[in-house]
């Protein structure tokens, strides 16, 4: 594995260095904001949150789901597969990228490269949006993107952590939306409450 991945570090390092070669005063602060939405999830989080209980009652469901698939990401990246892969990250792989670092970003960085658990997360949240609802559903797919981009152009992440990211992220997406389907089609309870937008505590109510 090692091996493997030490062949894969240097062959996507120059990759890096060309993202390093656009920084520039404009561009610099809008990716760290925009990587910064996705530090442990927290804008998708936020946004399930607000979909089950401030948004339209028409959300719930959408909420639920982002839930889920973020409750898929975080075991399944950061959980299981940054452990067992342990790759190295591209800064502590290759010294030189402390020369073209932003914002002192490496310092705050202390777990395992692959995958990437913001690209995991964002493509997660997106699937599970877009699945029920296309228009919003675009608008969280454009910024799971840029927030998977921000993460090259600011040399925390080789592109095959995010590629492989964006692919497992959709797939876990994609089965919370499957999901979270076919238990609401099973209860008319949980139905009343995340379609018909019913209050909560009819799940503790008897029929």
């Amino acid at each position: 594995m090692d091996q493997f991945f030490n062949t894969l570090n240097g062959n996507e390092i120059p990759i890096l260095k060309w993202f390093a070669s656009l920084h520039n005063p404009v561009t610099d602060p809008i990716m760290y904001v925009i990587t910064k939405l996705g530090d442990k999830g927290i804008l998708w989080i936020l946004l399930g949150l607000l979909m089950l209980t401030v948004l339209p009652k028409r959300y719930r469901k959408v909420g639920l789901t982002v839930a889920l698939a973020l409750i898929f990401s975080v075991i399944m990246c950061n959980g299981v597969m940054k452990n067992v892969c342990q790759r190295v990250r591209p800064f502590n792989f290759d010294n030189s990228l402390f020369d073209t670092q932003l914002y002192n970003v490496f310092a705050s960085i202390d777990d395992w490269s692959f995958p990437s658990g913001h690209t995991s997360a964002s493509f997660a949240a997106a699937f599970a949006i877009i699945l029920w609802n296309k228009r919003e559903g675009v608008c969280a797919m454009i910024m799971a993107a840029l927030i998977a981009l921000s993460r090259l152009y600011l040399n925390v992440h080789y592109p095959t952590d995010v590629l492989v990211s964006l692919i497992l992220g959709s797939i876990y997406g994609i089965l919370a939306y499957l999901i979270i389907k076919a238990i609401l089609n099973k209860s008319e309870k949980l139905k009343a409450i995340f379609i018909n937008g019913e209050n909560y505590k009819t799940i503790f109510t008897k029929k």
